[in-house]
């Protein structure tokens, strides 16, 4: 009988109960298997980091449970991390190259499909220049694979069109830390939510997106039962079962919000003005202000003003406001609701803002915290400079010495990295719609699922030449690909994943890649070798020797991994870097004491010195309160948001293949308010049509009391029903990231 959505919650929750207490979920005879060896890795779905144990026996993945020695998890995981072994032997691998003729992808060798991939590189750089091409990789791809990648394509091809798949998620966050802080991700780690007296979750359904962190806020409030969970959400989710307070605004219009809750604290004597003295400035963005200035421009923002705008009570921000004012300790998390917005980068610096004002940061129990959504999406893409603007080790292409520093590494002219950043995500898919870009390598993502507003992106990926390296076939993506790469998945291949916490964690490799796959760094240092680089990719014995190189890009840096080596990674539950040397513990928080790049003579006495910045201190910003860039109107006037649900995870390339998991939600909806539905003539589990000015779709309706009156929410996992034709691609101006959490859309009856 198949299990329903309902029992697969409760043995849910039942798994992850028995895992805290030592118990195995799946009864597999495989557990007590004596053949059995159990290899240490890190979870492949979201970005919390969690330590698994892959079981192998006689060559094949036949079990995962939690790794009780990662501090993380303690051994707890989430209902997709407990099938993990069943996405590596799934029907849908791809297990040999595939060649396009005549219109269809058929069965090639390897040597036919990397002499054709060569060649077509060759053609296009020969004919177009090296910006013709472009290599678009993932936030789930290992360190090491994306930094061969981002040596070949900057430092020997000589294009900086490199970009990943977090452009679409973290970018914004990025922006957040850098423009407030002067350097990227989070001050302090996980350890803090021990520590802490109200938790502030924005844009952010924890419980289905990041369900082991979610279980530490359960057991921190079990612990303290005074320990507050504040929600800033347009929609009720699990998450909501332990909230004292939601507040249900209105998608795109937060901001006002946050200026509220800082003017609040700072009429109300909730500031800590010796920390705001000693350690942060004022800015609008422009031109530094004062802080009698800073009060001023939040005159404006009373909390009947904000309340207005978001469409919640005055008295409950007000109360938002105090509890964060009365707190000891405070952490702020969030994650896409509030990154995927044209003005992501302002929420992150508003939300900064309230813990600079209180000085609730750097200490135990307090951080404004990015929650990260893919497994590698900090290590490997923001840490090791995957995308256009960036270089290993959070360097920029446009600082002449980060360029020469990196080119020394890479053995390659400073004049072979171009100065100018290349084309960021959205830019690039536009320039292949276009005609501009003639060729893209795609490494383990799929845009023709993931980017918004597919009808305008969609022919492009079909027109140019498209190199695929995929673990599964057929996606969306891999369906338009000129040539498919088999790469080996998960446990098949070693490397480091950096999380959400500045941790480095070292994956083994557990088994042979299943077919004729390869792992994605072999294939790039071959493509790197057919085009004549390969005297500067040779020294790559082993996935170690790139590491070693990568270590040397880090080396003095805000992020130094000097310490971080293969030796102590294989034995550790991961480093939190800056890590400097072999002997060096790790760290707890950036920018105090402890943190060994803080300057001490420099501080002066200081708590806090933000070395990232010129003068050491932090900004707190002036920003304007915009909505969003497609407001509801006459014609289309209802709010579009869209989310995870807890069993799948982004194109459902992986947990679509796990039968268990597809059971327990099948199928693609769109959640209705029943006051809408009743006033709409919509019943539940009918069909209706959604449509946008960028696409329409057709699904079935769930009237439920999640979204707030006048917002539906769609999951936007399904290959079948895909939500980003819905969703608009205006994007942040500072982060380039698109704002898929709010557009106008219309609904009938079908």
């Amino acid at each position: 009988m198949p299990m329903t959505r309902r029992d697969f919650l409760k043995a849910s929750a039942a798994s992850a109960a028995a895992a805290s207490i030592g118990m195995d979920w799946l009864h597999d005879s495989a557990y007590a298997a004596p053949a059995m060896t159990w290899h240490k890795s890190v979870c492949r779905f979201c970005g919390t980091g969690c330590g698994v144990m892959l079981g192998v026996e006689n060559g094949k993945a036949v079990a995962v449970k939690g790794d009780k020695e990662n501090t993380i998890n303690h051994g707890l995981l989430c209902v997709k991390g407990f099938y993990l072994h069943k996405v590596i032997n799934a029907k849908g691998r791809l297990l040999h190259p595939m060649i396009r003729k005549n219109g269809e992808l058929v069965r090639a060798t390897w040597e036919e499909a990397m002499t054709l991939v060569a060649s077509k590189f060759q053609e296009t750089i020969m004919q177009y220049g090296p910006d013709a091409v472009a290599f678009y990789g993932s936030g789930q791809g290992t360190t090491e694979e994306t930094y061969i990648a981002n040596k070949l394509f900057k430092g020997h091809i000589g294009t900086n069109n490199v970009e990943g798949n977090p452009r679409l998620c973290m970018a914004s966050a990025v922006g957040g830390y850098t423009t407030t802080f002067g350097a990227d991700e989070p001050v302090g780690t996980y350890d803090d939510i021990e520590h802490c007296d109200l938790f502030l979750l924005v844009g952010s359904n924890t419980a289905e997106a990041h369900p082991v962190l979610y279980d530490r806020l359960v057991a921190r409030k079990k612990q303290n039962p005074q320990t507050k969970i504040i929600i800033i959400d347009p929609r009720k989710t699990p998450t909501n079962k332990i909230a004292d307070l939601h507040l249900q605004v209105i998608p795109g219009y937060d901001l006002a919000v946050m200026h509220a809750i800082a003017r609040i604290l700072v009429v109300e004597g909730f500031t800590d003005e010796q920390f705001i003295k000693d350690s942060v400035n004022f800015s609008d963005g422009q031109n530094p202000m004062t802080y009698e200035d800073f009060k001023k421009f939040l005159d404006k923002y009373t909390p009947e003003y904000a309340a207005q705008q978001a469409g919640v009570k005055p008295e409950e921000i007000v109360q938002v406001a105090r509890l964060f004012g009365q707190a000891k300790t405070a952490m702020t998390m969030w994650t896409m609701g509030v990154n995927q917005r044209v003005r992501g980068v302002w929420l992150n610096n508003l939300m900064h803002n309230l813990h600079l004002l209180t000085g609730k940061l750097g200490k135990p129990g307090s951080d404004s915290f990015s929650l990260t959504g893919q497994p590698n999406a900090c290590g490997g893409v923001r840490e090791g400079g995957g995308l256009s603007h960036l270089l290993p080790g959070h360097r920029s292409v446009e600082n002449e010495a980060h360029r020469k520093e990196i080119a020394a590494i890479w053995n390659v002219p400073p004049e072979k990295i171009q100065p100018k950043p290349g084309k960021h995500t959205m830019a690039m898919f536009e320039a292949l719609a276009k005609g501009e870009i003639k060729l893209m390598y795609v490494m383990c993502t799929n845009p023709a699922h993931s980017l918004p507003n597919l009808n305008k992106y969609l022919q492009g990926m079909q027109d140019a030449f498209l190199i695929v390296s995929e673990a599964f076939h057929p996606t969306e993506t891999s369906k338009l690909a000129d040539v498919l790469l088999p790469a080996a998945f998960w446990g098949e291949k070693e490397g480091v994943y950096g999380c959400t916490e500045r941790r480095s964690q070292h994956m083994a490799q557990a088994l042979e890649p299943q077919g004729e796959a390869r792992w994605d760094g072999a294939i790039l240092i071959d493509l790197a070798t057919r085009l004549g680089h390969g005297q500067n990719f040779a020294h790559f014995k082993s996935v170690e020797d790139v590491w070693n190189e990568y270590l040397q890009t880090t080396k003095g840096k805000d992020m130094d991994l000097t310490g971080a080596t293969y030796a102590r990674l294989r034995e550790v539950r991961g480093l939190r870097w800056p890590v400097p040397s072999v002997d060096h513990p790790g760290t707890t928080h950036r920018f105090v004491e402890g943190d060994p790049l803080f300057p001490k003579e420099k501080a002066a006495g200081r708590r806090m010195y933000f070395y990232g910045k010129p003068d050491g201190k932090a900004v707190i910003f002036a920003r304007p309160d915009k909505g969003p860039e497609e407001p509801v109107d006459a014609e289309y006037p209802i709010a579009l948001t869209t989310g995870r649900v807890l069993e799948h995870w982004h194109t459902m390339t992986m947990t679509g293949q796990v039968l268990e998991l597809h059971r327990a939600v099948p199928k693609p909806y769109v959640e209705i308010h029943p006051e809408d539905a009743t006033a709409w003539g919509i019943a539940d589990k009918s069909t209706v049509r959604l449509l946008t000015r960028r696409g329409k779709l057709e699904m079935e309706a769930r009237v439920i009391d999640r979204p707030r009156r006048g917002t539906i929410f769609i999951p936007w996992h399904w290959p079948e029903k895909l939500a980003n034709l819905l969703t608009t691609d205006a994007i942040d101006p500072g982060s380039k990231e698109p704002e898929y959490k709010v557009c106008a859309v219309k609904i009938e009856k079908v």
